[in-house]
């Protein structure tokens, strides 16, 4: 037994990151970044802790005239940047904030988004250091971190699942990549093939190898394992350069006292020249793989009901 939790030893290994735009749940636990998204801001309007920022928004798309679903996207994108400003005042670190999801496949409105969303931070007071923009790993996508990081605007690309998907965003320059451990495992299972333990655990697998090759071509891009189902997957990727965890589990690693050796270790970069990836092959190599075809696809598709879903609530409110 180790005098200190698991959570504390984890913190000495890897970057935490709570997957919450819970207010409360962030105080307590003080992760390093945090992140937002649709049904996290939906969620925000029944917490009393949003309850100014919320009537203020509504009272402002009250007062608006003309086309009422764009006063209802508008209220969304700011009661986005106003949960995550508060957030902003709890962690030394990022907020990820999620750019529209039913643009994934549009690199010029995923690009526009992202600008428009650093400036009402910065309206807000909030610095764009302090912002990660999450965007889905589409070419797309990709293509549009391409831009922004060129403008030092830092991205998280996420719902990765595929390595040449991981590669194609490191190669853009993306800050940040978000790897999705227990989906991963999820589609495993649900086509009969349950690992027989940790080790063999295909989404702790697809990580390690991630994080591997990343470290042998001296990419700076992050790797941060997401979509967690259990604390032997967040515990099997100690190491990791960041890893974002649901404040349940952030919960049983603190109230565990057990030993959490490192799992991941940097090697060295070797120099090696690669051949770029381009859409040809990201297409390619995203067909043939039919875990990944499916699970962007429907991690997309959740994404934008979850928007919808916010937009709904609003226009019931305004």
């Amino acid at each position: 037994m180790s005098t200190s939790s698991k959570l504390s030893q984890l913190r000495e290994l890897s970057v935490v990151v709570a997957d919450t735009g819970d207010y409360d749940a962030i105080k307590r636990l003080q992760p390093v970044d945090c992140t937002t998204n649709p049904t996290l801001v939906k969620k925000a309007l029944d917490l009393p802790v949003y309850a100014e920022l919320i009537e203020r928004e509504l009272a402002w798309g009250r007062q608006q005239g003309g086309d009422r679903e764009a006063v209802v996207h508008a209220v969304a994108d700011r009661l986005t940047i106003g949960v995550g400003a508060l957030l902003s005042t709890l962690v030394p670190g990022r907020v990820s904030t999620e750019v529209d999801a039913d643009q994934a496949h549009d690199t010029e409105a995923t690009v526009a988004k992202a600008r428009q969303f650093i400036q009402m931070y910065a309206d807000a007071g909030v610095p764009r250091e302090k912002i990660l923009i999450k965007i889905a790993a589409t070419w797309e996508g990709v293509e549009a971190a391409r831009i922004l990081q060129a403008e030092g605007i830092d991205c998280n690309l996420t719902l990765i699942f595929n390595p040449t998907q991981a590669l194609a965003c490191s190669e853009a320059g993306a800050f940040l990549i978000s790897p999705f451990v227990g989906r991963i495992l999820d589609w495993y299972v649900a086509n009969g093939q349950t690992p027989a333990n940790i080790d063999e655990d295909p989404g702790v697998k697809f990580v390690r190898g991630v994080y591997a090759e990343f470290k042998r071509r001296g990419s700076p891009t992050v790797v941060m394992g997401a979509s967690f189902r259990s604390t032997a997957q967040i515990e099997a990727l100690a190491g990791c350069d960041r890893l974002t965890i649901s404040p349940d589990l952030l919960e049983k690693l603190d109230a565990d006292h057990g030993e959490l050796p490192r799992k991941l270790v940097a090697g060295a970069a070797d120099g090696v020249a690669v051949t770029p990836i381009d859409a040809a092959k990201f297409a390619a190599d995203l067909a043939a793989d039919p875990m990944a075809t499916e699970k962007l696809a429907t991690g997309i598709d959740a994404f934008a009901k979850d928007l919808q879903a916010l937009r709904e609530r609003i226009r019931s409110e305004l």
